[in-house]
């Protein structure tokens, strides 16, 4: 078994470094460029758009969820444990300069993450209980390849619902047996399995919407909740703000770490690590931008280019300067990861920092079981709209949540890794043939923007392009009856 997980691990590194973060870097420049900049240009329009209600349907009932609670979904899966866990690691093997080309890959994703949420929005489809889209949809509907989004869904739904929620389940009972200490029973992490397989269960099989309630209330705490922990620890040490600021940027570019093999693990490590923790491009945000109910489809691409700020300009650099304001001195015996935030931690605050990580490890991780459930059921629906299969795929999550909580394989974390590679492949691949017809969208949005109105998308602005199968006319896309353009 160690040497498969030898293997796997090996094989899922190649393919990452080698392959899939080139590829991303690449075309998150070109899109960038292509776009005109469009995840800086229309920052004050991500924060607009976010506030939309959502349409009405002829019932005066919302068609499906919001713009900001498809964002909260997305969210939800985005901010985990990996930017407590992730960011220590990339600290821990990159050094504070890491930080620097974490915060580099989020503004270059962010154009790619403009792009396939967009093109998420244009192809989706009606459901019974409001839109489903993603990569998937648009494989099927924009590139007319089944196959490919049959391929896309499968590796999604091993690696988000079944790989990833397990083991957030299983960093939460491990915080919680940790914080409890050596007085923690045996039966403990089958308790917390319990909890936790209980409260999935009561949020999975209520639907979509109640999916975006709980989202709605959880995401919002978890952050104000982390952020004040974020302000509490440099504020106890702001007269060393400057110079960690210092540091990120002179170790990113440090004449040390030029002339040496060091500057390729800086950048790697945050690189890698951003990628992982904003998701920017992989193809599992759009599923949860296309849920949203919205009057244009660049309106979502611009709302899922903003959680990428927010995960990665915030939540991470929240963990980042509570690693690196109370100074290094006392964490070089912390263990990379998770380790190196909590001994931060109670190096700034004292011992009961482990009960008060305890409560964001909770939040953070079951967030992100919620928001890869949904994932996984977006996709579970591609393949087929048997109610059946999905009760039983909802079963087999709430499962694979209780058996994260009690056991543990590093061969499932590295098989998820690697096939999670894989996945973004085939997403880029499919944005990267559209995203023609996405910037074509940008243009219409901008345009209209600039003739004073709230931009509405038809179909028949995009005749030549087939497979569209919503976006009717206007009274449907918004609402109410139509008005003269």
């Amino acid at each position: 078994m160690d040497a498969l997980n030898t293997w796997i691990l090996d094989s899922g590194n190649v393919l990452w470094t080698w392959i899939v973060l080139p590829v991303l870097a690449v075309l998150g420049v070109w899109f960038t460029l292509r776009s005109g900049v469009v995840q800086l240009r229309l920052l004050p329009e991500m924060f607009r758009t976010l506030t939309d209600a959502a349409p009405t349907d002829e019932n005066g009932r919302p068609q499906s969820v919001s713009a900001f609670q498809a964002f909260t979904i997305s969210a939800a899966s985005r901010v985990g444990v990996g930017n407590i866990a992730g960011v220590g690691t990339a600290i821990a093997l990159g050094g504070p300069g890491a930080v620097f080309w974490m915060w580099a890959m989020a503004f270059v994703g962010g154009a790619s993450s403009f792009v396939e949420s967009t093109l998420g929005q244009l192809y989706k489809e009606r459901h019974r209980d409001g839109f489903r889209g993603g990569p998937a949809y648009y494989m099927l509907h924009g590139l007319r390849a089944r196959w490919m989004g049959v391929v896309f869904a499968v590796v999604l739904i091993c690696c988000f619902p079944f790989a990833f929620s397990s083991l957030q389940a299983n960093t939460i009972s491990a915080t919680v047996t940790a914080t409890v200490g050596d007085a923690a029973p045996a039966w403990l992490p089958w308790l917390v399995g319990l909890v936790l397989a209980a409260l999935t269960g009561l949020v999975v099989f209520g639907g979509l919407r109640r999916i975006a309630t709980v989202t709605q209330s959880v995401v919002p705490l978890m952050a104000l909740l982390y952020l004040a922990v974020g302000v509490v620890v440099v504020a106890l040490h702001v007269e060393r703000v400057p110079a960690v600021v210092a540091q990120i940027f002179t170790e990113a570019f440090g004449a040390q770490q030029v002339t040496s093999a060091a500057i390729g693990v800086v950048i790697m490590q945050g690189v890698k690590r951003g990628m992982f923790s904003n998701e920017a491009g992989l193809g599992s945000a759009p599923n949860a931008g296309a849920t949203a109910a919205v009057t244009h489809p660049v309106k979502q691409g611009l709302v899922q280019t903003l959680g990428v700020y927010f995960d990665t300009f915030l939540v991470c650099s929240v963990t980042a300067f509570i690693i690196l304001t109370p100074g290094t001195a006392g964490l070089a015996d912390a263990a990379p990861g998770i380790g190196l935030t909590q001994t931060a931690l109670v190096t700034s605050l004292g011992s009961w920092a482990n009960v008060l990580l305890s409560v964001v490890v909770f939040l953070l991780a079951f967030s992100s079981i919620i928001g890869n459930y949904y994932y996984g059921e977006s996709n579970v629906e591609f393949i087929t709209r048997s109610r059946r299969a999905l009760l039983v795929f909802r079963s087999l999550v709430v499962a694979a949540i209780f058996a994260g909580a009690v056991l543990a394989s590093d061969v499932v974390w590295n098989t998820a890794d690697a096939l999670m590679g894989v996945m973004a492949l085939v997403n880029l691949v499919a944005i990267a043939l559209l995203s023609r017809t996405a910037f074509r969208l940008l243009r219409d949005y901008t345009q209209q923007r600039r003739e004073g109105r709230d931009p509405v998308f038809t179909r028949d602005l995009l005749p030549d392009v087939d497979g569209i199968a919503c976006w009717e006319d206007e009274q449907s896309v918004t609402g109410r009856v139509a008005l003269a353009r």
